[in-house]
C-alpha cells in the first residue's frame, strides 16, 4: 500500500517590503522558498541551505535573519525587508553606493545578505567600532572579495554624517 498525503496550506498574510502580500502557501515552504518562487523576489540567495553563509540574510520584524531556516507560515503578520525594498525605484541606498565605491563586490552573490546585515548594524548605532562591524557581518560568507572591502564599505558608511 502506497501512503500519499495531500500537503496542508495555509492562508498566509504579510507586509514584503511595504506591500500587503496574500497567498495560500504549502506549511512546509520555508520563506526563501516563498520570496523567491512565489513572489519572484530573486535578490535573496539559497547557498548553504542550512543558515550558515548569510545569502538568504531579510530582515523580519526589524530583525536579520536566514530565510532559508524560518518556514514561511511562520512569518503570519509580520513585516519582511528584502534586498528589492531597500529602494524601492529611489536612487540606491547609501550603503550599496558605497559598496560600489569601496569595490566591496564581486560576482554578487553575497551581497544582497551584506547589504542587509550593514543597514540592521547602522540602523542600529550611532557610531560603529571595527568589532561591530565584525560582529554585524557575522554569518554572511563572500567567497570572492575577502572581507576588507566589505568590511570597509561597512565602517566608511557608519563614519559618513
Amino acid at each position: 500500500m502506497i501512503f500519499t498525503e495531500t500537503p496542508a496550506y495555509f492562508d498566509l498574510e504579510v507586509k514584503v517590503n511595504g506591500e500587503n502580500v496574500s497567498r495560500r502557501v504549502p506549511t512546509h515552504q520555508r520563506l526563501l522558498d516563498f520570496l523567491r518562487e512565489t513572489l519572484q523576489l530573486t535578490g535573496t540567495k539559497e547557498a548553504c541551505g542550512e543558515g550558515e553563509c548569510g545569502a538568504c540574510t531579510v530582515i523580519l520584524d526589524g530583525e536579520t535573519v536566514n530565510s532559508c531556516l524560518v518556514l514561511a507560515v511562520e512569518t503570519h503578520g509580520s513585516e519582511i525587508k528584502t534586498i528589492e525594498g531597500i529602494t524601492s525605484g529611489e536612487p540606491p541606498a547609501e550603503i550599496q553606493e558605497t559598496f560600489v565605491a569601496e569595490h566591496a563586490v564581486q560576482c554578487g552573490y553575497c551581497t544582497p545578505g551584506f547589504i542587509l546585515s550593514a543597514m540592521q548594524l547602522l540602523n542600529s548605532q550611532t557610531e560603529i567600532t571595527d568589532e561591530q562591524v565584525r560582529e554585524g557581518l557575522e554569518g554572511n560568507i563572500c567567497r570572492c572579495t575577502g572581507y576588507q572591502k566589505i568590511h570597509h564599505a561597512v565602517a566608511n558608511a557608519g563614519t559618513k554624517p
